[in-house]
């Protein structure tokens, strides 16, 4: 059983308790770790940054003139916020499609001041409000310019899922046949692997030689993490340019440490997002990956004490490494 990471006390009272497993990759070795590490685990929207990397491979952030908060909302779990909706319909309006040619679904934005505003002025939410819709719009994009069809571009034997897996498999270092294949919340394929093998792929995204696409995805990320998502966008704005972060359900998160080429895993056992900004600053603390300056940044980003409605302290939190 994997251990106890993070602690939530209200008084003297342990009220909650979060087990959990983590690892740290530089390049390929494992330079830290707690749990089973080996025990495999999906992936989540933590591989957006990786199925990326296929859109970019089609051409289309070229032929289409893709501007980095476009490659950005490609990677991210946004709230539905208006500039998040505005790059997803950029990307399609670019390529000719609509956001009925997005199969994620529709669910009420992650905002609830979108939310309001909608309901304000009597509109529902629609696929691009869906958290996953930049990928989608991505997804499509690419489908289009490899000349494959779109409306099967979820089909796990389309050449754009076909080569998401290859580009899962070429940094995580797990062969395809080897990889969990299940299907996403938001219906597109979700990957299986161990928590080392997500920590050596953001390690692969983030070395100083990664691949060019690469490299121009950490950077779209970086530069414009507002089409991340939360706590990602927290997590990069606190040290620019130096380290990347995407969330993914059920308590997975993957970082990389850019140029330096080390990268972090983290899943939580009982799909709790709660702990994980929290546990990845303090990884980044305990190893010292981050200069003093970036640290102390990070470190504001997490508030211990727990406080209530009126705003008094009523407990603590406690990441346990």
């Amino acid at each position: 059983m994997n251990k106890v990471i993070y602690e939530l006390w209200r008084g003297r009272i342990l009220e909650s308790a979060h087990r959990g497993r983590w690892a740290v990759v530089a390049g390929t070795r494992v330079i830290a770790r707690s749990g089973d590490v080996n025990e495999v685990t999906f992936m989540r929207s933590s591989a957006k940054p990786l199925q990326a990397l296929a859109v970019l491979e089609a051409g289309v952030a070229d032929s289409l003139k893709l501007d980095d908060s476009e490659i950005s909302v490609i990677c991210g779990s946004h709230y539905g916020e208006e500039h998040n909706v505005r790059a997803a319909a950029s990307i399609l309006g670019k390529v000719g499609l609509t956001r009925d040619d997005l199969q994620c679904g529709t669910h009420p934005p992650s905002s609830t001041s979108v939310q309001r505003a909608l309901a304000k002025e009597g509109m529902k939410p629609n696929p691009l409000h869906n958290n996953c819709s930049g990928k989608h719009a991505g997804m499509v994009a690419a489908a289009k310019a490899m000349g494959a069809p779109v409306a099967t571009y979820l089909d796990p034997k389309h050449p754009l899922q076909k080569a998401n897996l290859r580009n899962v498999a070429r940094y995580t270092g797990v062969k395809e046949s080897q990889i969990a294949l299940a299907i996403d919340g938001c219906s597109a394929p979700t990957f299986g692997v161990p928590i080392t093998a997500m920590a050596r792929a953001f390690a692969g995204m983030t070395a100083a030689g990664a691949a060019p696409d690469a490299k121009r995805i950490v950077g779209a990320m970086t530069s414009h993490p507002e089409m991340v998502g939360h706590p990602c966008e927290e997590l990069m704005k606190a040290a620019p340019g130096r380290i990347v972060g995407k969330v993914g359900a059920e308590g997975v998160y993957g970082a990389g440490i850019v140029g330096r080429g080390i990268g972090i895993a983290v899943k939580i056992d009982d799909g709790n997002t709660r702990p994980l900004l929290a546990i990845v600053v303090a990884i980044v603390k305990k190893l010292k990956l981050l200069d003093r300056k970036d640290l102390a940044a990070l470190d504001a980003l997490v508030k211990p004490e727990v406080t209530n409605h009126a705003g008094r302290v009523v407990g603590k939190t406690r990441v346990v490494l």
